[in-house]
């Protein structure tokens, strides 16, 4: 009996992006056996292209409130693992992968199993529109001792990735929990790598390919910001980046992270930026009370700010769960269990 995989796709005001992202899914050579949106609060009629008739079967999540990508992904794998995945893939709305990026993963995931080989996850070869390879995974220094064992096959063992199409085994969550929803935008995908890959790399798999369309050109930064909205949000960004750093990192590294902001905030006022230098001082400030812990897979959650709903199945099959179709969108009940 193959093992059941569930696409998560997280989407925040791009229809168009998470159109070509489904697309890309439903045409996979390995189907997904469930599909699961996760509506961030969109406002442009996201919900509306959705249910027009273009895809079936396909469970949405809607938030009534921007959880930021945190929140949009901890609810992701909570309601996968929910719904039996015993792997999930999980991507942006901006990832489009190639025909065969799903089989690649699950055939390194076999080979890997064939020679016992512990693994936390499988993340796929990124690519932007330009053809530049993007979102590279981290080697740590304990996984550069490894990387080299499977580069025949084409896989490399790697540390912390981003979420731009990752396999992650049922197991993993069992283990390690949830992204932490509290750090809201920016680096929950770098901490939930670190934490999982404590005991087992990752592996970068060369024969599965994605797009990442939207994919930045550079790091993150303030400097270039103009978007006061997207300003405000560094704060986050700046304190995520400490919190990482003091979990994961040495003291001398999380001294030079401190070091680092602060010559940032004095950056910002030579260049009579105020307003900026004080959003990194808010980040830095908060970053000192700043230690959210991983949620369990089976915590409870609060489902009253959660609405579902299941695209029309194909003709010949029934939508899942087996409520009544004729009633699309209900809010949830529970999907919460104790452990």
């Amino acid at each position: 009996m193959m093992d059941k995989v569930i696409a998560v796709v997280l989407t925040y005001n791009r229809k168009e992006l998470l159109q070509r992202c489904l697309e890309a899914i439903q045409a996979q050579t390995r189907p997904c056996d469930d599909i699961i949106v996760i509506n961030n609060a969109s406002t442009d009629g996201t919900l509306e292209m959705l249910n027009d008739g273009s895809f079936s079967d396909i469970k949405i999540y809607t938030l009534k409130e921007n959880k930021g990508a945190a929140g949009g992904f901890n609810l992701g794998f909570r309601v996968a693992y929910d719904n039996g995945a015993d792997h999930v893939w999980m991507m942006d709305d901006d990832v489009i992968p190639e025909p065969t990026a799903l089989e690649a993963l699950l055939e390194a995931d076999a080979l890997l199993e064939e020679k016992r080989t512990p693994r936390s996850y499988l993340v796929s070869m990124a690519y932007s529109e330009a053809g530049r390879l993007t979102n590279l995974p981290y080697l740590s220094e304990w996984h550069k001792n490894h990387w080299p064992q499977y580069l025949e096959h084409g896989l490399v063992a790697v540390g912390y990735s981003t979420f731009v199409s990752i396999l992650v085994p049922r197991r993993i969550l069992e283990t390690y929990g949830l992204p932490i929803a509290e750090m809201f935008i920016w680096g929950e995908d770098a901490e939930f790598t670190l934490r999982i890959t404590r005991e087992a790399p990752g592996y970068l798999v060369g024969d599965s390919k994605v797009a990442h369309v939207r994919a930045g050109t550079g790091g993150i930064s303030i400097l270039p910001e103009t978007n006061p909205a997207r300003i405000a949000y560094y704060s986050h960004f700046i304190r995520n980046n400490i919190f990482l750093a003091r979990k994961y990192k040495t003291r001398r590294r999380l001294g030079s992270v401190l070091c680092s902001n602060l010559m940032l905030v004095l950056k910002l006022l030579l260049r009579k930026e105020p307003g900026k230098a004080r959003v990194v001082l808010k980040g830095m400030r908060q970053s000192l009370y700043f230690s959210p812990r991983a949620e369990s897979v089976h915590a409870d959650y609060d489902d009253s700010c959660i609405e579902l709903t299941i695209t029309a199945p194909h003709e010949g099959r029934s939508a899942t769960p087996s409520h009544d179709n004729d009633d699309r969108k209900l809010v949830l009940v529970s999907h919460s269990s104790s452990s």
